[in-house]
C-alpha cells in the first residue's frame, strides 16, 4: 500500500492540473489533500502543518464557491429552453 506521503503527492498534481483546466473539482481534490497533509503532520509531530492546511482547507472552500456556475442546482427541466429558428 501507498504511504501517505505518495498520497499527497499524488493529489497534488491532480488537483494542480484541474486547477489548471479552469475545473472547480480541482478545489475539492486539494482541500483532500490538506486533510491529508494535517493527519501527517499529527502524525509525525509536526503540527504547524495543521493551521497552515486548515487555513487552506478553508481558502479552497471559498474557491469552490466562487468558481462553481451560478446555476448549478438547477436541473436540466429547470432550464429554459433554447430559442427556434422560425420559418
Amino acid at each position: 500500500m501507498l504511504s501517505l506521503d505518495y498520497h499527497t503527492y499524488l493529489l497534488t498534481i491532480v488537483s494542480t492540473v484541474l486547477v489548471g483546466k479552469k475545473l472547480w473539482h480541482g478545489w475539492i481534490v486539494a482541500a483532500v489533500n490538506s486533510v491529508v497533509i494535517c493527519f501527517i503532520g499529527v502524525r509525525t509531530a509536526q503540527f504547524g502543518f495543521v493551521p497552515a492546511n486548515l487555513f487552506c482547507i478553508g481558502l479552497y472552500a471559498s474557491n469552490v464557491s466562487s468558481w462553481r456556475p451560478k446555476d448549478a442546482g438547477r436541473s436540466s427541466l429547470e432550464s429554459p429552453l433554447p430559442p427556434t429558428a422560425s420559418s
